[in-house]
């Protein structure tokens, strides 16, 4: 069983989830960055000048995610074992499932997404020039 507080569930809970979204974000955004350098060479450079902006922006995307329970717009409890924090993903209400919902499409879907268009792009580009330098 967890053996602290409710509030040291709660800050695990939150620490958690806050390192997993940035974690998943900055993947996103690197493998964003990434397919701009290699298939849009002209627009790939002005991103060097904006990484600050880009990490920036991961920490506010994770943190608006992760701080959204602290809100009570979903919650932190113990995990269904006990011996660890998460959220609480049995729904209790309505604005519980919408935010279960919103991590599953904003946070899970549409990263992953992303990564996968991304390297996607990236893959068709090198086969598509290794195409072109046989022919030549």
């Amino acid at each position: 069983r967890w053996l602290f507080e409710q509030a040291l569930c709660t800050l695990y809970a939150f620490c958690g989830v806050l390192f997993g979204l940035s974690s998943l974000a900055s993947l996103t955004v690197l493998s964003t960055v990434c397919c701009l350098k290699v298939c849009y060479p002209a627009y790939g450079r002005c991103w060097d000048v904006h990484a600050v902006g880009l990490l920036l922006a991961v920490w506010a995307y994770a943190l608006a995610f992760a701080a959204a329970p602290l809100a009570q717009w979903g919650s932190y409890g113990p995990e269904p074992y006990g011996t660890a924090c998460c959220i609480t993903w049995e729904a209790s209400s309505r604005e519980a499932t919408l935010y279960i919902l919103a991590l599953l499409i904003f946070c899970y879907l549409l990263p992953c997404l992303l990564i996968l268009v991304s390297y996607a792009l990236i893959l068709w580009t090198v086969w598509a020039s290794r195409r072109a330098v046989r022919r030549h």
